[in-house]
C-alpha cells in the first residue's frame, strides 16, 4: 500500500506477499472446507472470492516491488529489426521510454540513500561469478564461458557492457513508445553525446523512418522526402543500412553515394558548379581560409581574385570548377588573354588584330617592370588599355588589375589559397569535384542538389575526414553552401521554377531531411544561415556532435556557437563527459520538491524515586521537503550507452532508450557498396557496433544489378580494353620518365 503514503518506499522487502499468501490460504479454506470456519457453502464461495481479490491485489503490489528492484539492476532487452521500426506520417519514433516527472527524481534520490545499498548493488552471488571469471579465465575456460554467457538461463549472466548507471532508466516500470511530432522537425534537432554511446544507432533509426515514410503504398511519389546524410568519418553500417532501406522502400534508383575515399566508384559532384549568384563561387572557396589576425586581409584578397576568375569563366560560357580555378590562379595571363579576345572581338575584331601586331614587337626593353615575365599579348593589351582609357568592362578591369600585380608579389598574397586548391585538385579527387559532363564512357553518375531534391533522392556523403581533414571540411562546407543557395532558390521561386507547363505551377515544398554526423567537423559560416533560414525551404537538420565546445572550437567564436545551438528547438542528449555540455540540458529544467524521511528517537530517564517509570523512549519519522533540480549534471554523465534524455514538444523532458539492432534475413547489397563498406570497416573503428551483441549482416556476394547508378565496377569488353590500353600507356610513360631521370643524373655527374 506504499503508493497511498507521502513517502514512496519501493526499495524494501516485498511484505505484500505475506498477506497475499494468507489470503490465498483463507480463500482455499473457505472454498473447499467452509465447515472448518463455520460457514455456509454459499457464503464460503463469496468469502473465498473476496479473499482472492484481496490476495491478487496484494500480490500485484508485491510483484511491483520485485519488478522495481529487478529493473534498477537489469533492464529488459529491447531490440528491433529495421522492418519493426514503426513508421508514421505524423510522428517520429525515437525509442522506448517515459516522461520524466518529479516522482522519478524522488525515486532516483531514494536510490542514492545508503540504507538501500543492498537493493541497488548486484547480489553477492553475482559478484562471486565475476570473480571466478577472472580467476579461472585460463585454467577453466569452459566454466568461464558458462558464467559469462548472456543466455537468459544463466542466473549469473553479466550485465550488458553499456556502462553508466542502470538506476536512471530503471526508476520507471511502465515504458511506452516515445515519439515527436513531425511538425517539430522543422525546428531542427541537436543530438549530443560523447564517442561510442549510440549517436550513429540513433541516426540509423531516424534515417530509416525518413526513407520509408510515404512509401509502400502510404503515399505517392511526390510526398517522399529527401534524405541527405553527411558522414565525415565514414561508417560502413550506416552506409549499408541506408542502401538496404532504400531497396526496401523501392527507392534504390534514387540512391547516390559520394565518397572522397573511393573516387573510382563514387558519384561525382561539382561543388562550385551551381550557384544563384556568381559571387557564391568565391565565398565557397575562400570560406575555407583562416580569417584570424593578419590572415583576414589575405582571405579578402583571395575572395576578390577568385570572384574575378569565376565571373570571367561564366562570361566565356565555362562552368567554374576547382581545377580550372587552380589553373587560372597560377596563370592568370591565360584567362586574361581569353577574355580580352572575347571582349575585343565583340567590340571590334580589328582591335584584337592590332593588339596581336603589337604583341610581336614586344621585347624586354619596352616591357614595363611590373609586367616582366608576362605573355607579350598581355603587355600589348596593357599598352592599348593605357592609351584608350575610355574602354572599360568590369570583368576586364578586374582581370587587368590582377595582371598588373608583380608576379612575385602576387604569388605571395595567394600563398594561402594555392595549398587548398592543390589538395582539392590532386589525384582522382579532381575527377569527383570537376566532372567531365561530355565523357560518355564514365558510368559514374553526376548529381546536383537541384536534381536530388526534384528526384526525391537519397544521398550518402562520406568525406573521409580521417585521411584529410582539410579536404573533407572544404568539400563539406562547399556542399553546405550550395545547399543553402538551393534552399534560397526554392524559398523564392519554388521547387519547379524553370520547368515548362503545369509542372512549373506545382511549387509545393519538399521536406529535406539533412543528417549531419560529427557536424562540428563541417561547421562553418555556411551552416548558420542553413539552420536560421533553411526551415522556410523545407530543410530539417538533425545534427550530431560530441560537445558544445567542439562547435565553439570549430567556429572560433563563442557568440556564433551559442547562436548555432540556440537554433535547435529539439535537444537529445546521450552520455557526455563535460559539465558545460550537460548543463545545456539541466539548466533548462525547473526545480522540484524532494521528500526526505528522517528517523528521530529519544530516551529520557526518571530521577523521581517514587515514580513507577524508570525511563521513557520514543521513535518517530520526520518528513521534510527540500528543493532540488529535476535533473543533475551527474545524471547525464552517468547515462548508459544507448540511452538519452530528450527535450521535446517545447521543453517536455523524456527519458528514452534506443532499440538495439537485430539482423534481418535476405538483406543484400551490390558489390560496389559492399566494397566501400568493407574498406570503411577496416579503416574506421567507430565502435557503435561493439557495445551490443550485434551480429554483422551477412551480405550475399551474388547480388543483383538493382543499383543502376553504381554499376561502374561492371565494365564491358570495350571499357576493359580501353582500361588495358591506358594501363600500358601509363607504364610506357613511367618507363620514359625513369630513363629521362637517369639521363639527367648522368649529365649532372
Amino acid at each position: 500500500m506504499s503508493d497511498k503514503y507521502v513517502v514512496e518506499t519501493l526499495l524494501r522487502p516485498a511484505v505484500e506477499f505475506n498477506s497475499a499468501l494468507v489470503s490465498l490460504c483463507a480463500a482455499s479454506i473457505c472454498e473447499f472446507s467452509p465447515w472448518a470456519v463455520a460457514l455456509n457453502p454459499t457464503i464460503g464461495h463469496g468469502a473465498a472470492a473476496c479473499f482472492m481479490v484481496f490476495g491478487y491485489r496484494r500480490f500485484k503490489q508485491g510483484y511491483r516491488i520485485i519488478r522495481f528492484r529487478r529493473n534498477i539492476l537489469r533492464l529488459p532487452d529491447y531490440a528491433l529489426t529495421s522492418a519493426q521500426i514503426p513508421v508514421s506520417q505524423r510522428n517520429l519514433f525515437l525509442g522506448k521510454g517515459f516522461a520524466w516527472e518529479q516522482k522519478h527524481t524522488q525515486r532516483l534520490h531514494n536510490c542514492m540513500s545508503p540504507e538501500v545499498a543492498e537493493y541497488v548493488k548486484p547480489p553477492y552471488w553475482y559478484q562471486r561469478a565475476r570473480a571466478m571469471e577472472k580467476r579461472f579465465e585460463h585454467t577453466l575456460p569452459l566454466l568461464t564461458r558458462l558464467l559469462s554467457s548472456h543466455s537468459r538461463f544463466n542466473p549469473v549472466r553479466p550485465l550488458p557492457p553499456v556502462g553508466g548507471s542502470s538506476l536512471i532508466h530503471g526508476v520507471e516500470l511502465d515504458e511506452e513508445d516515445v515519439t515527436m511530432p513531425l511538425a517539430d522537425r522543422v525546428g531542427h534537432t541537436l543530438v549530443v553525446g560523447t564517442t561510442r554511446v549510440g549517436k550513429t544507432r540513433l541516426a540509423e533509426v531516424l534515417i530509416t523512418q525518413d526513407i520509408l515514410r510515404y512509401c509502400n503504398g502510404k503515399g505517392n511519389r511526390d510526398n517522399r522526402e529527401v534524405v541527405i546524410c553527411f558522414d565525415p568519418k565514414g561508417d560502413s553500417d550506416l552506409l549499408i543500412r541506408m542502401y538496404l532501406e532504400a531497396v526496401r522502400a523501392g527507392r534504390e534508383n534514387e540512391f547516390y553515394v559520394f565518397h572522397l575515399g573511393h573516387p573510382e566508384i563514387s558519384a561525382r559532384y561539382n561543388a562550385v558548379g551551381r550557384f544563384g549568384r556568381v559571387s557564391e563561387v568565391a565565398s565557397r572557396i575562400s570560406g575555407q581560409l583562416s580569417s584570424e589576425g593578419n590572415s583576414a586581409a589575405f582571405k579578402e584578397f583571395a575572395w576578390r581574385f577568385v570572384n574575378i576568375i569565376a565571373r570571367a569563366q561564366v562570361e566565356l560560357g565555362k562552368r567554374p570548377d576547382y581545377p580550372s580555378i587552380a589553373r587560372y590562379v597560377q596563370n592568370i595571363d591565360e584567362l586574361f588573354i581569353d577574355y580580352a579576345t572575347h571582349f575585343f572581338n565583340q567590340q571590334n575584331p580589328e582591335i584584337w588584330q592590332l593588339i596581336s601586331q603589337q604583341a610581336a614587337k614586344v621585347n624586354d626593353k619596352n616591357t614595363p617592370r611590373n609586367l616582366v615575365g608576362r605573355d607579350p599579348r598581355v603587355v600589348a593589351i596593357d599598352k592599348y588599355l593605357t592609351l584608350n582609357n575610355k574602354i572599360y568592362d568590369p570583368i576586364l578591369g578586374g582581370l587587368y588589375s590582377a595582371v598588373k600585380y608583380d608576379k612575385t608579389y602576387f604569388d605571395k598574397i595567394v600563398a594561402s589559397l594555392l595549398p587548398l586548391l592543390e589538395k582539392l585538385t590532386t589525384g582522382k579527387i579532381a575527377e569527383l569535384l570537376a566532372p567531365n559532363y561530355n565523357d560518355l564512357n564514365d558510368d559514374r553518375p553526376i548529381f546536383s542538389w537541384e536534381e536530388v531534391i526534384r528526384k526525391r533522392g537519397i544521398v550518402y556523403i562520406g568525406l573521409d575526414a580521417l585521411s584529410d581533414t582539410v579536404v573533407a571540411s572544404a568539400v563539406g562546407n562547399s556542399m553546405f553552401a550550395d545547399l543553402v543557395s538551393m534552399a534560397g532558390h526554392i524559398y523564392k521561386h519554388g521547387l519547379n521554377s524553370g520547368l515548362p507547363g503545369e509542372i512549373a505551377g506545382k511549387s509545393d515544398k519538399v521536406k529535406i531531411n539533412l543528417h549531419c554526423d560529427e557536424f562540428n567537423e563541417l561547421m562553418g559560416d555556411e551552416f548558420i544561415p542553413l539552420i536560421n533560414k533553411g526551415g522556410g525551404a523545407g530543410i530539417q537538420v538533425t545534427a550530431y556532435t560530441q560537445t558544445v565546445a567542439d562547435i565553439e572550437a570549430r567556429i572560433g567564436n563563442r557568440a556564433k556557437a551559442r547562436q548555432v545551438v540556440g537554433n535547435f528547438n529539439t535537444l537529445i542528449m546521450l552520455r557526455v563527459r563535460e559539465k558545460e555540455t550537460a548543463a545545456l540540458l539541466t539548466e533548462q529544467l525547473p526545480k522540484v520538491s524532494v521528500t526526505e524521511s528522517m528517523v528521530l528517537s529519544s530516551v529520557t530517564d526518571s530521577s523521581d524515586p517514587t515514580s513507577h517509570e524508570d525511563f521513557k523512549s520514543s521513535t518517530g519519522d520526520r518528513v521534510t521537503n527540500k528543493e532540488a533540480p529535476m535533473l543533475d549534471t551527474s545524471n547525464v554523465i552517468q547515462l548508459p550507452k544507448g540511452q538519452a534524455f530528450a527535450l521535446l514538444e517545447g521543453g517536455k523532458l523524456w527519458k528514452i532508450r534506443m532499440p538495439l539492432p537485430k539482423t534481418a534475413k535476405n538483406e543484400t547489397v551490390p558489390k560496389s557498396i559492399q566494397q566501400i563498406a568493407d574498406h570503411m570497416a577496416q579503416n574506421y573503428h567507430t565502435s557503435e557496433s561493439t557495445w551490443w551483441n550485434n551480429d554483422r549482416v551477412i551480405l550475399k556476394p551474388d547480388t543483383v544489378s538493382a543499383f543502376e547508378q553504381l554499376r561502374w565496377l561492371e565494365m564491358d569488353d570495350t571499357s576493359g580494353e580501353s582500361a588495358l590500353l591506358r594501363a600500358e600507356s601509363n607504364e610506357d610513360i613511367s618507363n620514359d620518365t625513369n630513363a629521362l631521370s637517369q639521363m639527367l643524373n648522368m649529365n649532372e655527374d
